[in-house]
């Protein structure tokens, strides 16, 4: 009762904030084809400082209406692709505004930053990045968001979660432009969070000095919905969908003159199924060991958000607030092993493994903004964030011998993990005038992380704790930086310049062992971004920047995973941070109704992390090494072409060759190879309003250090019915429409030869979305903007 209790007062407190209320309405049209503009901008700006006080987005047939507090304000009317419109002239009759028919005209290119809302994903430039912004793909129905993550451009996730970027895994995870709990790889957190509570994801491939050096293959920054429409907004999802994946999610926003109320809750369950195969050979001892098996893993999970910006003036806004996230983990596994000596069979057995895990998060943060008068784009921005994630995971291990052995066993791990981080930013920007501007700032990081990891093996009817694989491992990691940056932009070249300076302390400590590592080492960033308008269909961007990986926790961590006993991973606590230089050209054409981006880059990197695989005893055991360099050339296509206003195909393709140079404990690594990607995306809108979507992802086969990974391929698909004027919809997704995505891998050695295979298989989900209030139906991915 006292939930529901809580619930009443909030939306009672919510919906008493009232406000004298003017109507505006109107249309929105192409220039030359007359047809309308769906999901454009009409931001309601302060007629005196210029801010930011409202603002909606017309809807497929190019109409909106909303009410406003204010007539003291003009309208902009902007949408990607064509120029700007402001309206400050306008009648008020019967406290309303009809602004009628508003034109649009096409403009080829936008080089300032604006969030694209449409349903078709597209591209923007800026001087100092290069951002995809995702449409409302069909598929995402049901999705976390590390699967809408598969949809993104130049982005890859493979089967186990890993986040790669051009090919490379030294990727920055962000959560509205911050460190976040909710990013972090130490457990499922990006789980969490659903598609539809995402507006928007950035990906970064060549970050200025402005933005945290972490990286070294760019930064993906996954933009949270957080509705600023004037009056009471909300909206309501239902997902559900075989294997299991249920879940509700609840918008809800109230904007007065003075405040902006903003919560969200997500809660659901999901069931991740997996079959895997692994086999390996000790040529040294002509053994042989193979497995295979299935399992799953169920999610019940939970997310809450709830947070107000008090507007103080039209200059001054603070906001603060919170999120919770609860996850309750429940996997169960099952892998037959076989091995084998001189071919013949020395032991068939069971491995069953339970695990159970509790996994809470939780984080809060204050914001104050100030503007000012003298410009409209100078601002001053403070910010601290704090969070904490931990997990409290029991493992059950058995053995169950039908051959070989009658002597079953059983073990036991627990882990205690908790992470506390703290982030501290202060950001300020000068325009000079409006081609002269100066960015400077400063960040402090604070991470601190335990975790307490126990093996017990059952003895004479009793867990005794074995010594070898149990510690308690203690990592703190601080991070102070500040920047500086300097652009210069007219309407035809831009170029900005920037430098970085980051101080880091790292300290490690086996608390069994007493077995303590201290890094301290101070670097420079520094970075250069031109761009030059040609004409009005013809662009080109070029930039630079120097970039970071530092080793996470599970680079570190010593401990040895033992799921598969043949097949151990473990950390290094005296890995060094890989560096890289990236350079990067990339120019974006327009040429009738087709849009094209193509772009060519370089990293060089060095003191490369990459996994060795050690083998004895037919036990291969991973960790991770500084191994050398790498130098990575690599060619970039994206293509959007519209027929039509019920066709549109993209097409995102990505190519890189690589050079690898080093060695480990004497043994040598120097190889050439190349991989790539490819992505085709095809949408159809049909009567009756229904979409289509079909988008299918290609992988191709690469070398690693010490074998390679196979190709894979997988389909998506989803279709889209509005009902009710747009206020509710229903959405069919399938992910891996074939069955297709199969993860395999090879080692190669001397002495050795390992092969592990995986699959998940199809998800097939069905989601109804109803917006009351002011809200409008949940559009899956979050890609509307308001």
């Amino acid at each position: 009762m006292k939930f529901f209790q809580l619930i009443s007062l909030f939306f009672f407190v919510v919906s008493g904030i009232q406000a004298q209320q003017v109507t505006v309405k109107g249309s929105i049209l192409d220039t030359s084809s007359q047809q309308p503009i769906p999901y454009a901008t009409i931001a309601v700006k302060s007629l005196e400082s210029q801010t930011l006080i409202s603002g909606t987005t017309s809807n497929e047939d190019g109409l909106f209406e909303m009410e406003i507090d204010s007539q003291k304000v003009t309208f902009e009317i902007s949408f990607m692709g064509y120029l700007p419109v402001t309206i400050a002239e306008f009648k008020v009759s019967n406290n309303q505004i009809d602004l009628g028919t508003i034109l649009l005209q096409e403009d080829s290119q936008q080089l300032d930053e604006v969030l694209i809302v449409g349903q078709v994903s597209q591209t923007e430039f800026k001087l100092d990045k290069r951002v995809f912004n995702v449409g409302a793909d069909l598929s995402n129905t049901g999705a976390s968001a590390l699967e809408v993550l598969t949809n993104v451009p130049s982005v890859n996730v493979s089967i186990e979660g890993a986040i790669s970027l051009r090919g490379s895994q030294g990727v920055e995870i962000l959560i509205n432009g911050k460190p976040s709990v909710l990013a972090s790889e130490e457990g499922n957190a990006l789980g969490t969070i659903t598609a539809d509570m995402i507006q928007s994801i950035e990906v970064v491939t060549n970050p200025s000095a402005k933005y945290n050096a972490e990286g070294t293959s760019g930064i993906i920054n996954i933009i949270l919905k957080k509705d600023e429409r004037k009056g009471f907004n909300g909206s309501v999802t239902l997902n559900t969908g075989v294997p299991n994946n249920h879940s509700l999610g609840l918008s809800v926003n109230r904007r007065s003159e003075k405040f902006n109320l903003f919560s969200q809750l997500g809660v659901g369950r999901r069931t991740r199924p997996v079959e895997n195969e692994m086999e390996s050979i000790d040529y040294s001892s002509n053994s042989i060991v193979s497995s295979y098996g299935d399992g799953e893993k169920n999610e019940s999970f939970l997310n809450f958000t709830l947070g107000t910006d008090y507007i103080i003036d039209d200059y001054n806004v603070l906001t603060l607030s919170g999120n919770y996230a609860f996850e309750k983990e429940d996997e169960n596994y099952s892998t037959f092993f076989n091995t084998y000596s001189d071919n013949a069979l020395e032991t068939a057995y069971n491995r069953l493994q339970d695990v159970t895990a509790e996994n809470p998060k939780y984080q809060y943060e204050f914001n104050y903004k100030r503007d000012f008068k003298r410009h409209k784009d100078q601002s001053l921005l403070f910010s601290a964030l704090g969070s904490f994630f931990g997990k409290d995971q029991t493992s059950n291990y058995a053995n169950n011998y039908s051959f070989g052995s009658t002597d079953d066993s059983q073990q036991i791990t627990d882990t205690d993990f908790k992470e506390a981080e703290y982030t501290f930013k202060l950001d300020y920007v000068h325009p000079f005038n409006d081609v002269h501007t100066i960015e400077t700032g400063a960040q402090y990081i604070l991470d601190d992380v335990s975790n307490d990891y126990t093996t017990s093996n059952l003895e004479n009817g009793e867990f005794v704790i074995d010594n070898d694989l149990s510690n308690d491992f203690n990592f703190t990691q601080n991070v102070f930086a500040v920047y500086g940056t300097y652009a210069y932009e007219k309407e035809k070249w831009g170029v900005k310049l920037g430098a970085r300076l980051e101080n880091t302390q790292v300290n490690t400590l086996l608390e069994n062992t007493n077995e303590e590592n201290d890094k301290n080492y101070t670097n420079l960033f520094p970075s250069v971004h031109t761009s030059y308008k040609f004409n009005d269909d013809i662009s080109l961007q070029a930039g630079y920047s120097k970039r970071i990986y530092r080793p996470r926790l599970w680079d570190l961590n010593p401990f040895l995973n033992i799921q598969n006993e043949y097949s151990l991973r473990s950390g290094n606590p005296n890995l060094n941070p890989e560096y890289t230089d990236s350079y990067e050209i990339t120019n974006i054409y327009k040429l009738g109704k087709l849009s094209l981006n193509a772009g060519v880059y370089f990293r060089y990197t060095t003191d490369v992390i990459e996994r060795i695989v050690t083998y004895e005893g037919n036990v291969s055991t991973s960790m991770p090494a500084n191994v050398g360099t790498n130098k990575a050339t690599g060619v970039e296509l994206n293509a959007k072409y519209s027929p039509s206003n019920w066709l549109s195909l993209s097409y995102d393709f990505n190519f890189n060759t690589y050079k690898r140079d080093g060695s480990f404990n004497d043994q040598v690594f120097d190889f050439r190879a190349n991989q790539n990607t490819s992505k085709l995306q095809t949408k159809f809108r049909l009567p009756a309003d229904f979409d289509i979507e079909m988008t299918g992802n290609y992988n191709s086969s690469y070398e690693t250090i010490q074998g390679e990974v196979s190709d894979t391929w997988f389909v998506d698909a989803g279709v889209r019915k509005k009902i009710l004027n747009g206020k509710a919809i229903v959405n069919l997704g399938v992910r891996d429409l074939f069955a297709s995505r199969i993860q395999e891998s090879y080692t190669y050695q001397e002495d050795f030869y390992q092969r592990n295979w995986s699959k998940r298989g199809r998800f097939v989900t069905f989601g109804v979305s109803f917006g009351f209030g002011k809200g409008e139906a949940m559009e899956f991915s979050g890609s509307r903007r308001h």
